[in-house]
């Protein structure tokens, strides 16, 4: 009987669902548009894009109404979170709305299947822990995935950087400005780095300055080397240093704490090896 009880809820929670969503969908797309205006960034080619579409669809306005209903109830401390996550893993198609309502829907997802499924097999108090795990699991699964995504761009970023000044310091050394010479290295190199300084050049012409679009690509992307890099040409624009010898400071900086986190990891090694080891001798 609880079991029946519970899923007649779920069915009338997604019915009332569905009713907001076809009461709301009009307002929402308006408040979209006009959040458009002043959000923009890169996204994947059409064919990606129609591939999404189909996949996620027939769910996208269900997560987009769940995900704003809750923002509105609970504040916006979640959706800043979702937000900053997201660009960390340069997913800037996806609407932070959307992914909280996605996060409510994978947890009642979760929590239905296994009140349909395997709960009736254990006791009360079981089944109760398994629906909390179940429900927590479902809730915490797409940022979870999103912030692996977001780890290992970064570490990416953070990889590239140093590639990136030594291009700089070669520009720059010839005679270009600093901008010229973002540009025609940011031409030469591929994956995440170059998508944020590619943005970054974006936002430069459509008015701001390099120091403020820097900044951006600062807070999407904030690693220490990011920090270095970013603060050392800020300083160095404000106190008129030479920007070829800041650079040059900073590829030295780059080299070391390169080699330095590879000796890092080199004497994790072994502690890593050894319970493994001993495992496979017993």
């Amino acid at each position: 009987m609880m079991i029946l009880f519970l899923l007649g809820l779920l069915l009338l929670a997604t019915g009332a669902a569905l009713v907001v969503r076809a009461i709301a969908i009009p307002r929402l797309k308006a408040e979209e548009t006009i959040a458009g205006i002043g959000e923009y960034g890169f996204s994947r080619g059409a064919a990606d894009a129609e591939d999404e579409g189909r996949i996620l669809g027939p769910f996208d306005a269900l997560a987009g109404v769940v995900g704003t209903a809750l923002t509105a109830r609970f504040g916006t401390r979640r959706e800043e979170r979702a937000r900053k996550q997201l660009l960390a893993a340069g997913i800037y198609n996806v609407d932070p709305r959307r992914l909280v309502g996605y996060q409510l829907l994978a947890g009642g997802g979760m929590l239905a299947l296994w009140l349909w499924g395997p709960a009736g097999m254990f006791s009360f108090f079981v089944a109760v822990l398994g629906a909390a795990a179940c429900a927590y699991g479902g809730f915490a699964a797409p940022m979870l995935i999103v912030n692996r995504r977001a780890r290992t761009r970064l570490d990416q970023i953070e990889y590239d950087l140093p590639e990136l000044i030594d291009l700089l310091v070669v520009a720059v050394e010839a005679g270009l400005g600093f901008s010229a010479a973002l540009k025609i290295s940011t031409e030469r190199l591929t994956g995440p780095l170059g998508q944020e300084m590619r943005l970054a050049l974006q936002e430069q012409n459509m008015g701001l300055t390099i120091t403020e679009a820097l900044k951006h690509v600062m807070d999407r992307a904030e690693t220490p080397s990011m920090r270095s890099f970013v603060r050392s040409i800020v300083q160095g624009e404000q106190l008129g240093i030479s920007i070829g010898q800041v650079l040059r400071t900073l590829a030295d900086e780059m080299r070391k704490r390169r080699r330095a986190a590879a000796e890092e990891r080199a004497q994790k090694a072994p502690i890593k090896m050894l319970f493994p080891l001993i495992f496979l001798i017993f």
